[in-house]
């Protein structure tokens, strides 16, 4: 058996070498023919070489990068780069902005690109993404989009000098519900759409929260917009509607999530601090290691009310910058 397997092997790897031995001399074009066909076929299979990151981008920021198509609709993304390359690739911080699933964009707020600009300094990849809105595109587009995007940067993680393994996601608002639910789900949820990369995975490794909504089945404090919100963005009319479970970060929610910080400010009245809480205990119920920090007279995005909000948003991006290094690095 053993003969017959190496003369098997022995006829797959040489074919050209055992027919040019032979006597009939009158095959000997046809042969340098199958050579020439083997030696371009093996060229055109070859594996392409990865992507390398070019250093002129050191300090630099990438716009409107496409990171997937759906529907004839480029979804685009900006990329922040460190000013000095590091040993090895950098972790990565994804952002998702917020506007209620209806509107925002991934420019937006000079408080955001100060973010931006500490994570940076500080040796992060930076990536800002734009995703599809509703109501011309319900929920789950949303989601599928963020999603699609950490697919992108894992499949191209040579182009960007970034570390496939330590991506983390952090967002406020609607961006604070969809980095939560893309760190509480794996692909099994049908939440992964068809932006692209298929064959890569969406997972983060660590996720910031900043007053996003948790469970959409509860009507809140604000419950004329919330609900509004539910027709407009998940088709739902009513809080019972399967899609707002679906929807829910804390329906999903298993011992192997990644790390969260949750940011929440006291006085929020559009999206209660009731739903920070839930979240966290939910989490840690469920062995995740989480972390919640009300922030002292801060309503919605962290608005001063009653005086000003403490921890301050210079300490808060401290707390997130901290968070990420422990978590990514």
């Amino acid at each position: 058996m053993k003969r017959i397997i190496l003369t098997l092997i022995a006829l797959v790897w040489f074919p050209l070498a055992v027919w040019s031995c032979g006597e009939q001399n009158t095959q000997q074009p046809a042969a340098e023919a199958n050579n020439a066909t083997a030696a371009t076929q093996a060229a055109t299979t070859e594996a392409v070489p990865a992507a390398v990151f070019e250093t002129a981008k050191l300090g630099s920021i990438d716009r409107d990068v496409t990171y997937g198509k759906v529907d004839a609709v480029d979804l685009k993304m900006d990329v922040y780069y460190p000013q000095k390359k590091a040993d090895g690739p950098w972790p990565v911080v994804v952002y998702v902005h917020g506007g209620g699933w209806t509107r925002g964009d991934k420019a937006d707020g000079q408080e955001d690109r100060q973010l931006f600009t500490s994570l940076v300094d500080r040796g992060f990849l930076v990536v800002s993404v734009n995703y599809r809105l509703a109501p011309q595109y319900k929920f789950p587009a949303q989601i599928e989009d963020v999603k699609c995007a950490v697919r992108y940067l894992r499949a191209n993680a040579g182009k960007y000098n970034l570390d496939p393994e330590r991506i983390g996601a952090m967002g406020g608002s609607a961006g604070g519900h969809l980095v939560s639910l893309m760190g509480v789900t794996d692909g099994d949820e049908g939440l992964e759409g068809t932006g692209g990369n298929p064959d890569q995975s969406s997972r983060v490794q660590a996720v910031v929260d900043m007053f996003g909504p948790s469970d959409l089945t509860v009507e809140f404090e604000g419950g004329a917009v919330a609900r509004q919100l539910g027709n407009l963005v998940f088709g739902a009319t009513d809080k019972d509607a399967p899609i707002l479970k679906l929807a829910s970060p804390i329906t999903h929610i298993t011992a192997d999530d990644p790390p969260f910080l949750i940011l929440q400010g006291r006085e929020d009245t559009l999206v209660p601090p009731s739903q920070s809480q839930e979240l966290y205990d939910r989490l840690t119920a469920g062995r995740v290691p989480a972390q919640l920090v009300l922030v002292e007279h801060a309503g919605h995005g962290f608005k001063p009310v009653g005086g000003e909000p403490s921890p301050s948003r210079v300490e808060i991006g401290a707390l997130i910058g901290d968070f990420f290094e422990e978590q990514l690095k």
